[in-house]
Order: C-alpha cells, then sequence, then structure tokens
C-alpha cells in the first residue's frame, strides 16, 4: 500500500487539501452546452470524464502537490473534492475510516471548524469542510492561527452530499455573477436549477448524527484506550 507523502513548511504541516503555489487555475472558455439535465455551462473544449462529476462542471486546476509554496489556508477545489467525497483527513489525506479512534468514537468521524463566537456545529448543517483524524486535530489546534482564535469540533455519523460551492454564470451573457453573500463562492444545491450553469470549486455535504465535543477531553480519552 502507498504511503501518502506529507509535507512541512517552516515546521509546520501543510494540509493535504492546500494549495501550492505552482498549481494555478488552467485556462478555459465557458460556452452553452447541451447535456442530460438540458442547457447549462461547459468548457469549449470540454472533456466529460475529467471536468465534470455527477453532470457538474468543475474548475480546471494543476495538480503537482509540493511543488513551491504553500498557501496554508487555501484549498485545492480537486483535492477538497477528494477529501469530500472519501472521507479523507484534510490534513494527512488518509481515510478517516482507518484513524483508530473511528471505532472508538461509534464509526462516527470528527469534524472541526473555525468558530470565534462559540458557535456549535448543528445538525443538518452545510458544509465544505472535509474531516480530520484525531492526530491531525489536536496538531492543527495548536499550530493554525485561525483556529487558536476559537474553534468547534462535532463527531458526525453521516456526511450527506448536498451540492457544490462555486461561481453561477448567467445564463444569458455568460458572465460570472456576484456570489449572494461576503463569501467569494456560491452553494447550490443539486436540486437547483442554476447547478447546471455553476463552475463548481467545492463539495458540499450536510452533516447528520452531530455530538459536539470537547477536543481535549477527545484526546484525552484516546491516550488512555
Amino acid at each position: 500500500m502507498m504511503t501518502l507523502r506529507q509535507f512541512y513548511w517552516n515546521g509546520l504541516h501543510v494540509p493535504f487539501i492546500a494549495p501550492w503555489s505552482r498549481e494555478k487555475p488552467l485556462p478555459y472558455t465557458v460556452i452553452r452546452r447541451r447535456g442530460r439535465r438540458g442547457e447549462g455551462l461547459g468548457f469549449a473544449d470540454e472533456l466529460s470524464t475529467a471536468d465534470r462529476r455527477d453532470a457538474v462542471l468543475w474548475m480546471r486546476y494543476a495538480v503537482v502537490r509540493g511543488a513551491g509554496k504553500p498557501d496554508l489556508a487555501g484549498v485545492h477545489p480537486l483535492r477538497q473534492r477528494q477529501a469530500m467525497s472519501h472521507m479523507l483527513c484534510q490534513v494527512c489525506g488518509k481515510s478517516t475510516y482507518d484513524d483508530p479512534a473511528y471505532e472508538r468514537w461509534g464509526e462516527r468521524h470528527l469534524v472541526l471548524m473555525r468558530a470565534v463566537d462559540g458557535r456549535l456545529i448543528n445538525e443538518g448543517e452545510r458544509t465544505a469542510t472535509p474531516p480530520v483524524c484525531e492526530p491531525c486535530a489536536v496538531e492543527s489546534v495548536r499550530a493554525c492561527p485561525h483556529l487558536r482564535k476559537g474553534y468547534t469540533a462535532a463527531l458526525v455519523q453521516h456526511a450527506q452530499p448536498w451540492g457544490v460551492a462555486g461561481t453561477v454564470y448567467d445564463p444569458e451573457t455568460l458572465k460570472p455573477l456576484l456570489p449572494d453573500s461576503e463569501e467569494s463562492l456560491t452553494e447550490v444545491g443539486f436540486d437547483q436549477p442554476s447547478i447546471r450553469w455553476v463552475l463548481a470549486a467545492r463539495d458540499v455535504a450536510t452533516l447528520h448524527g452531530c455530538t459536539t465535543v470537547d477536543l481535549e477531553d477527545l484526546a484525552a480519552q484516546g491516550a488512555v484506550a
């Protein structure tokens, strides 16, 4: 079994989903294209097997992990999708099903999010944040400046695919529309008509069977297990 290489930068563990400076968006030209859901957004030189997933168009991005300088706060679209689809740890990239804590937690996954206002992870919450294994979670809250300002954690039974987050294009002009909020990406559900006009950059799931946990207590339990 091949071991996924881990990268470090200035003493920090570079997350699996972080992009590197030589990983850039690839050029494309958008067109109207008729697909199985009707007319929608497409690439002029589209390769459906590579450019689409579940009939949704995805942005093109170079994949050369470890090349250049890491953007520790950024997200590589395709590795984020991999992590969400296969429940990979967003830091080390390993399957959270293989984390020894998975069975100890009653076959649940750990989700860790920034929360400066003490907000908890709610049942049915939508998120583009992949899970994290126990060792990487402990490491992250100590090393990540954003998480040190405040975080929330929950054990989750199931992450249900909901849709994507990306850039929605105007069906008439084929120009990108401004997002609905201050976020740079717009969340679009698989059942929404605008899914045909979105260029996806993140997988989005809803979280179910959520139990709020104290990460320090969780780690302490693991130490004596």
